[in-house]
């Protein structure tokens, strides 16, 4: 071995059999680990909190941000949440930044499940493209699948209608064509999550 090759070794060295190993191990997220790396990557806004209040805040902090005075809303608990942080809850869905919750929140591809309950009848491209949602921890699914029935298990009594997900997070107008005219899902979105396990 010449003097220059022992000071400097080369990255010619092949990996050991038990790095190999260690390399080829898949890694395996949490529920939620995976629900917000799918988010994240899907273009998503994700705030994290841990308590209430601290959802309070982080909504405040959204409408000041993006200089929002009205959202539109049809939930009534939510209205109460614009009542206490007084933001003026508009007529118009189509004109304001969207306020909901949500059904569930799909891990294994990112999505957010919405039915009649969040919506009503109105179809996604009929509201504005921004959205808010407020949701828990505990509504992260790991499928599509495992969403149906856990909306099937919430609502015995009068299962929602108008179910549908939100799957994209950066709206792009290039990739609207005839096809999907009127039935985007494309909303530029913020999720606050709140803890709750």
């Amino acid at each position: 071995m010449s003097l220059f090759s022992k000071f400097f070794k080369t990255s010619n060295t092949k990996p050991s059999s038990k790095e190999k190993k260690i390399n080829e191990q898949p890694v395996i997220l949490s529920l939620d680990d995976l629900f917000v790396n799918n988010f994240i990557n899907k273009g998503g806004k994700f705030l994290y909190c841990v308590s209430q209040e601290e959802a309070l805040q982080t909504f405040k902090r959204i409408l000041l941000e993006n200089n929002w005075k009205s959202v539109s809303c049809i939930n009534n608990e939510l209205k109460e949440v614009c009542m206490i942080t007084d933001t003026n809850v508009a007529v118009s869905n189509k004109e304001y930044p969207f306020f909901s919750t949500c059904e569930h929140l799909v891990a294994d591809s990112g999505n957010i499940m919405l039915s009649s309950n969040q919506i009503g009848e109105m179809k996604l491209g009929e509201l504005d493209s921004n959205f808010i949602v407020l949701a828990n921890t505990s509504q992260i699914v790991k499928n599509m699948g495992e969403g149906l029935t856990g909306i099937k298990s919430n609502c015995k009594n009068k299962i929602p209608t108008n179910i549908c997900d939100i799957r994209n997070y950066i709206l792009d107008t290039k990739k609207d064509n005839f096809l999907s005219y009127g039935v985007s899902n494309s909303k530029n979105l913020y999720l606050i999550l709140v803890e709750d396990l």
